[in-house]
């Protein structure tokens, strides 16, 4: 049995988390999945420069996973880019710092509470509990 994946640290959620080809109706566009730690990974990497040791310490994971983290981003949204995919950034094992507010779909700040895992806005909870029982009938 494979050991439990570490939590990755993230600096905050994405503002937009979805991303498709213009002009091309979403129901026929294939999607491509990338998680929140893999985006966390690539805008240290590649938009803040950050070596890879160093943006292996900001998400707390070793630099090798660092490294597996950021090819499989690559390929996700090279995936999505060559081929016209849509690119939605979602899941994933993460938590943020104490402290650090995260926007939800609703415009409203949740802050991170103890453990740095992310706090909900009582609207998506709402929606999050109403999707669930609609996916039961």
């Amino acid at each position: 049995m494979p050991r439990p994946k570490r939590c990755r640290m993230v600096g905050g959620r994405p503002k937009n988390n979805y991303y498709k080809p213009r002009g091309v109706p979403l129901a026929l566009l294939e999607e491509v999945v990338l998680a929140v730690d893999e985006y966390e990974g690539l805008r240290l990497a590649d938009l803040a420069g950050l070596y890879q040791e160093d943006a292996a310490l900001k998400m707390g994971v070793s630099r090798q996973t660092f490294g597996r983290i950021i090819e499989s981003a690559h390929r996700k949204v090279a995936d999505a880019l060559i081929n016209g995919k849509a690119l939605r950034i979602e899941g994933g094992n993460f938590a943020m710092p104490e402290g650090v507010v995260s926007r939800c779909r609703h415009g409203r700040g949740a802050r991170a509470g103890r453990g740095g895992k992310p706090g909900i806005c009582p609207r998506c909870a709402i929606a999050k509990k109403n999707s669930g029982t609609q996916n039961q009938k």
